[in-house]
């Protein structure tokens, strides 16, 4: 039994692994599998087979189905949960930090950061959060280079993102770089109004599941972040001091590397030229690379070119894992296929 019905989004949006992620839509997909037969339809080791299935158990996205009909060598057949199921799940695990941990964040960031060791530390207070906007603004109208920003907002209401937007843009129409991190949204499948935008107006964007404190660091020179990571509208801490800045600075690239780009985990859809919806069709009718070659009038050597380039594209490894996530997308459709017999995709012929 198969359980697709709409495109299947990225689990890897929630920290599922890649492989784990492939290997569920291929349950989707196609149904109940064994590991060996998995691994033999993705070209996947089965060391690796075995430990996304372990992952996929773990959050519930995978549950044991039935033993294979070898009585000689009995094997665990795994089906898929259905991905709403899979979703809800995910979004459970999510749970607002306590207000405890938020506080132990901030500081144990801002000690790293050798806030507390500085003995004549150049700090202003901001005490509202419209007064910190006000200075912010000035901040930003001496910016040359570099603009860094980390929220920890899981959603933005329309006042902080009708601020945000117009600063966020006139940063970038001077040329400065803009590169923002931020929470994963609480539906994993959308992104956020601000990120659409920011990302829309040429801004840098990526999501991390957690993040130490709110912060915003202009040029390495002045650092900004909240005096209460409770209560914004408690006011802001301005920190001038250059070794604190530069380890915050620090911080928020050593983040950055760790973050993920959220354009590339959903439900993305994959946009292919003509050629290659031709070519994705006739080898999903069962054409080989020498007759779709012909169907097209073009050289081997160019269909050849073309199924490489889109698997790099798409990120796969071979031919098998590029139909299922086109299929799985919407992107193409899937050939249909007979349920496979005990030792793999080849006892079903």
């Amino acid at each position: 039994m198969t359980v697709r019905s709409a495109p299947i989004p990225r689990l890897t949006r929630w920290g599922v692994s890649a492989d784990a992620d492939l290997i569920y839509r291929a349950l989707c997909m196609g149904g109940a599998r064994s590991g060996t037969q998995i691994g033999r339809e993705l070209g996947i080791a089965q060391e690796r087979v075995r430990r996304a299935l372990d992952e996929l158990a773990a959050v519930g996205a995978a549950v044991p189905a039935a033993a294979t009909t070898r009585p000689s060598r009995p094997e665990r057949v795994w089906a898929p949960r259905p991905p709403d199921s899979v979703l809800e799940r995910l979004r459970q695990r999510r749970a607002p930090q306590p207000a405890r941990e938020r506080w132990h964040r901030q500081v144990a960031a801002l000690s790293g950061a050798g806030l507390h060791a500085v003995e004549h530390l150049e700090v202003r207070r901001w005490p509202t959060r419209q007064l910190a906007r006000r200075r912010l603004a000035h901040l930003v109208a001496a910016e040359r280079h570099e603009h860094l920003v980390i929220n920890t907002e899981e959603v933005f209401d329309a006042e902080s993102t009708a601020a945000a937007l117009p600063v966020d843009r006139a940063i970038l129409r001077r040329g400065i770089r803009l590169r923002v991190l931020g929470l994963p949204p609480v539906d994993g499948d959308r992104s956020s109004a601000y990120a659409e935008a920011l990302g829309g107006a040429g801004g840098m964007y990526r999501e991390l599941s957690t993040l130490p404190m709110k912060l915003l660091v202009f040029d390495r020179r002045v650092a900004l972040f909240p005096a209460d990571p409770l209560d914004f509208e408690a006011g802001y801490i301005e920190v001038a001091d250059d070794a604190v800045v530069e380890a915050l600075a620090s911080t928020f690239h050593r983040l950055w590397s760790e973050a993920r780009d959220p354009t590339r985990e959903g439900v993305t859809p994959i946009i292919l030229t003509p050629r290659e919806q031709a070519l994705v069709a006739l080898l999903a009718a069962g054409h080989s690379d020498e007759s779709a070659a012909a169907e097209l009038r073009v050289s081997v050597r160019t269909i050849a070119y073309t199924m490489r380039a889109l698997m790099d594209r798409v990120g796969v490894d071979n031919r098998f894992q590029l139909a299922l996530v086109l299929g799985s997308t919407g992107a193409a459709p899937m050939p249909p296929r007979t349920s496979p017999g005990p030792n793999g995709p080849d006892d079903a012929r």
